[in-house]
């Protein structure tokens, strides 16, 4: 007799969203975003992970989003650059200066990694803690 597998055992076994997101890639833009994903997840456990915006101008299969009581960043994906949109980025501290684009928004920021580009895990890390703190804050 065969047992049937519990919704936890088959969420363990069924494809994530990001994974097509990132197996859509073909150069180094694969193993950055892989490694961002890596790094957003040991700083926050609890993070929701989905794809969103499935239209064209973002591939067919979206924009990674990553959520703890509302939008921490997503993870666009561009020819030169891999670009993290933090929805609440003008209200964080950003002691390390990861900030590099959308600096001129009220709102947001990002930075935008481009091939060979490393990242600082450690201040990665702070920025994703500090953008959660601010989510839960309210």
């Amino acid at each position: 007799m065969k047992k049937k597998s519990s919704a936890k055992e088959e969420s363990a076994t069924k494809p994530k969203p990001v994974d097509a997101k990132i197996n859509e890639l073909s150069d180094w833009r694969v193993e950055m975003l892989a490694r961002v994903r890596t790094l957003i997840q040991q700083a926050d456990p609890d993070v929701v992970e989905e794809v969103k915006w499935r239209k064209p101008s973002n591939g067919m299969l979206g924009v990674p989003v990553w959520s703890h009581a509302g939008i921490i960043c997503t993870g666009e994906t561009y020819k030169t650059a891999v670009k993290l949109t933090f929805a609440k980025g003008a209200s964080l501290e950003d002691p390390a200066g990861l900030f590099n684009s959308s600096l001129e928004g009220n709102t947001r920021r990002a930075i935008d990694i481009h091939e060979g580009d490393k990242i600082n895990d450690k201040a990665f890390k702070a920025l994703i803690r500090t953008a959660v703190a601010l989510n839960t804050s309210k």
